[in-house]
């Protein structure tokens, strides 16, 4: 009897405690929840349309993908979505293959992230550099700014073209049929989204937008205007839903649009993760964001959404508005799906020049002009690169434009640390250490002494062995004295081993003397395969410090 007491006591106990932090973290997040949810809904019927999909589709989309990331995630701040990094590769698929074959498309970008997830893949990210990251950016901004124009003009009828260029020569080629009223409307609403944001950063414009347009697409319709407006009920059919039965079936050509939808889905969640942790000072658990982001693919697919990703502006108004943990990110999708079911047949209203502004705004915002600024100043060749990563992602492909430039990245670190980087003392006796030398390449003329001190920085591998062995074919053979130190040296392979060996054989072989100092302990072993380096050490040439090498060559300064 005393023992169902005792139980009962507990659970109860344990039910309160769980239930008292379930709502405090209500109290916590239902304001951000709200306000994330009022942004999301007119963002994510605009990138479902510029995805070639449906405002509909949209909406589940940020419904089904948002609570499934919430619940299984690992970020407390990340509001995952429709997104602007996905929509030109969804509308290029969607053109080719049909809108319906979106949702097969998201089940299988979920299961490359589960499978990425499997084999922990997520560690190889760091290749991508961000110059790579920012031109991808940059050229799908591109994408979505410019795939706006026949709705900014108020365009109707127009061929759809496979590639985006086609599509750009097809609009200019028919801008003597703008609607006057359409441009006036976009202008206007580009530069409502832009001021607001600039006199009230805090307040989301895109949700004081969405009400204006909807009573002027209503006057529009009822002919109070002296002008027609194309809005988004005459392009879609808006049946408000919180999910549809999708026509799921496989296509050779989703394993590779699939693959390249979730490569650039785990970078943008990442990215944003961790751009939220920057600005909570909070850690994520990147491990359970993929298990999470992968199943909240899976899960939008099978109810006829469409692939998602974590969405950075959303995440980052999550954050300013007061969000705590993924209970904001779970309120915020349970609201989109009340107000979508109550309020989204109004948005059938919603002129499409309006869509076309919030569009180009998401775009413009995507592009981070501080990173571009600060490349030109001071690494041109990262700019560069960016440019050509945006140039081909607009004109190709996204992930051609990424292969290329992580390839292209890694070759010039690889060339960059083929170098061999180095430090160099000079030391003539009587006056000690006199000279000073860091870098990865020697200066056309040496200054004459007697000692050096070459410290090899980093690694000696494969990579950059023959570097290091070239300086003393070359340069370094005009000393009595070398003292080679391997304190920074933190790695090093057998092609690294015989490159000391070498080094070591020429020295001696000028009827030099040299001396070896501050052997890593993360070297230690792999020098034990060195010969050369037993001989050293037989012969009392190694010693733990530079300055002990010195004194033994009778100098008392310190190196």
């Amino acid at each position: 009897m005393w023992l169902d007491k005792a139980f009962l006591w507990v659970y109860n106990l344990v039910s309160q405690k769980i239930m008292s932090s379930i709502v405090q973290r209500l109290k916590e997040n239902w304001k951000s929840g709200l306000t994330v949810s009022l942004i999301s809904i007119p963002l994510s019927v605009s990138l479902a349309v510029a995805s070639q999909s449906t405002p509909v589709v949209g909406i589940i989309t940020a419904i089904w993908a948002g609570l499934i990331a919430s619940i299984f995630g690992g970020s407390k701040f990340n509001i995952v979505g429709p997104t602007g990094a996905l929509s030109g590769i969804l509308a290029s698929y969607a053109l080719t293959h049909g809108a319906n074959t979106l949702a097969s498309l998201a089940v299988v970008t979920g299961v490359y992230i589960l499978i990425a997830y499997a084999f922990r893949l997520e560690r190889y990210l760091v290749f991508i550099s961000a110059s790579t990251i920012h031109g991808f950016t940059l050229g799908v901004a591109f994408v979505i700014g410019f795939g706006q124009m026949n709705y900014a003009l108020g365009l109707s009828g127009l061929p759809a073209h496979e590639r985006f260029w086609n599509n750009l020569v097809e609009s200019f080629s028919h801008l003597s049929s703008t609607s006057l009223p359409a441009l006036v409307l976009f202008l206007f609403s580009t530069f409502f989204l832009f001021a607001f944001a600039k006199l009230l950063p805090k307040l989301p414009s895109a949700i004081f937008l969405a009400p204006i347009g909807i009573v002027i697409g209503m006057l529009s319709q009822s002919g109070s205007l002296p002008f027609q407006l194309i809005t988004l009920g005459q392009k879609f059919e808006i049946n408000p839903a919180i999910f549809l039965n999708p026509h799921l079936s496989f296509h050779p050509t989703l394993l590779s649009a699939g693959f390249t939808v979730a490569v650039i889905a785990i970078l943008e969640t990442m990215l944003s993760a961790k751009i939220a942790d920057g600005m909570t000072k909070t850690k994520h658990n990147g491990r359970k964001e993929m298990m999470g982001l992968g199943l909240a693919n899976i899960v939008s697919g099978l109810v006829g959404g469409i692939p998602a990703t974590a969405a950075l502006a959303r995440t980052s108004l999550n954050v300013k508005t007061g969000g705590t943990n993924q209970m904001s990110a779970t309120i915020s999708s349970i609201a989109i799906a009340v107000i979508a079911m109550l309020l989204l047949g109004y948005f059938r209203y919603i002129p499409m020049a309006v869509i076309a502004a919030i569009l180009v705004y998401v775009a413009i915002r995507m592009i981070e002009r501080e990173h571009f600024e600060r490349m030109w100043k001071f690494d041109r060749r990262s700019f560069a690169l960016s440019m050509v990563v945006a140039a081909l992602t607009v004109y190709i492909d996204p992930i051609i434009g990424i292969l290329v430039g992580t390839s292209v990245n890694l070759l010039i670190f690889t060339e960059k640390l083929s170098r061999g980087q180095f430090e160099l003392f000079l030391n003539k006796t009587g006056t000690g250490l006199h000279s000073k030398i860091i870098s990865d390449t020697l200066p056309h003329t040496m200054e004459k002494t007697d000692t050096l001190v070459y410290a090899m920085k980093g690694q000696l591998a494969f990579i950059n062995a023959q570097s290091h062995i070239a300086r003393f074919e070359q340069k370094l053979n005009g000393y009595e004295n070398v003292v080679i130190r391997l304190r920074e040296l933190c790695f090093m392979d057998l092609d690294g081993v015989d490159a000391f060996n070498e080094i070591v054989e020429l020295i001696r072989a000028q009827g030099k003397r040299v001396l070896v100092s501050g052997v890593n302990p993360l070297i230690q072993e792999m020098l034990q395969e060195s010969p050369v380096f037993k001989g050293l050490q037989k012969e009392g040439a190694v010693f733990e410090r530079t300055t002990d090498a010195l004194r033994e060559l009778g100098f008392q300064a310190v190196a």
